[in-house]
């Protein structure tokens, strides 16, 4: 098996790709990511991989995502270089919808203007938050390039792949 092969088949399709306005798939990419809540975010240090289904709130331009804790703050402890996949159901190549967001994550200290913030934005109450018996951690992923994915864009006349870099 050419692995090599594998890893640049992407890079080579893209060279001939029907590629969209950047603001144009820009608006895309944030449409489709509001149509959504949950992620699967991919954390990773050593040896050591993890994939943890999540809930998301996408404001700021940002993926903001609190948690009670988990083994992938043992990875965040080490690597703040996170990758989350945000995926529609599969039923066909035209319906297909998928995009793989690379970024850094940053670790909001609770309580902070900017946790606040967020929580305000949620519309959660800080007291709600401030009575349980453990904080609840917030991630704060900034991306840096998005693989999309949509089969429809095909009737367009454009590729169905398309990256966005930030």
């Amino acid at each position: 098996m050419d692995l090599q092969q594998a890893a640049t088949y992407w890079q080579t399709k893209d060279q001939t790709a029907i590629h969209m306005d950047r603001s144009a798939l820009l608006a895309e990419a944030e449409r489709f990511i509001k149509a959504h809540n949950t992620c699967a975010l991919g954390t990773g240090w050593g040896t050591r991989v993890r994939c943890t289904p999540i809930e998301y709130t996408y404001w700021k331009g940002r993926f903001w995502m609190l948690s009670e804790g988990g083994k992938k703050f043992l990875s965040l402890a080490h690597n703040l270089q996170v990758s989350l996949a945000i995926y529609d159901a599969f039923a066909t190549f035209q319906d297909l919808g998928g995009m793989q967001v690379d970024g850094t994550a940053v670790l909001v200290e609770p309580w902070t203007e900017e946790y606040c913030a967020l929580l305000q934005h949620k519309k959660i109450p800080e007291s709600a938050l401030r009575g349980l018996d453990h904080p609840m951690y917030l991630i704060c992923v900034q991306p840096a390039h998005i693989d999309f994915l949509c089969g429809a864009w095909k009737e367009k006349g454009f590729s169905s792949r398309q990256a966005l870099d930030f």
